[in-house]
């Protein structure tokens, strides 16, 4: 994060939210680009995020894979549905019984103009039954698209990244109302400009 400030990038975390440490988390949020996740993992510290990631990262990035296969994320391969089904329980149930938290990013992958994606589901079903006793966390992400609007170089300058974190949702009810207020919370506190 501290490198990116040297091209006049600025992240702010508003987080006016008493989040307890003493129950697990789901944190749901949209993803905009690879530089959503150290502020998340910073800010959110005391909870011990644990990510949901796509496989191919576990391999080939110095400490981001290591710490990924090894510090308790979930690597799915989403061409085997089975797999990925067993590493989300997995997580679910270890957050569950250690109330740590689980951050999962349910557009799949990443919008690359701001704008969000339709939540895909069944990641974030299995997530809230196999960890039933979590809170759920909405965060809305801005601006980081605005990282790498041109690719990987030249990134962009003057970036004003904004990370809110919205009220707690408890997990209880229908999954499917769960999760269309969360994706309407998320949603909400995305600007598309």
């Amino acid at each position: 994060m501290r490198c990116t400030n040297v091209l006049g990038t600025g992240y702010r975390f508003i987080n006016e939210q008493n989040i307890p440490t003493d129950r697990p988390l789901i944190i749901v949020t949209n993803h905009q680009s690879m530089y959503d996740i150290p502020p998340i993992i910073w800010y959110m510290r005391k909870h011990h995020p644990k990510f949901v990631s796509k496989i191919e990262l576990g391999k080939g990035i110095p400490s981001v894979s290591y710490n990924l296969r090894h510090g308790g994320s979930a690597l799915i391969d989403r061409k085997d549905p089975k797999q990925s089904i067993s590493e989300l329980q997995k997580l679910a149930k270890y957050i569950n019984e250690n109330n740590r938290s689980a951050v999962i990013f349910p557009e799949g992958t990443r919008s690359r103009d701001g704008v969000p994606k339709p939540f895909k589901t069944t990641g974030l079903k299995i997530m809230l039954k196999n960890a039933p006793s979590a809170l759920i966390v909405p965060i809305s992400i801005n601006n980081s698209w605005k990282l790498l609007r041109y690719g990987k170089f030249p990134m962009g300058l003057g970036s004003q990244v904004t990370f809110e974190v919205h009220p707690p949702i408890e997990n209880e009810g229908k999954a499917d109302e769960l999760i269309a207020q969360i994706e309407s919370t998320i949603v909400g506190g995305v600007n598309t400009n």
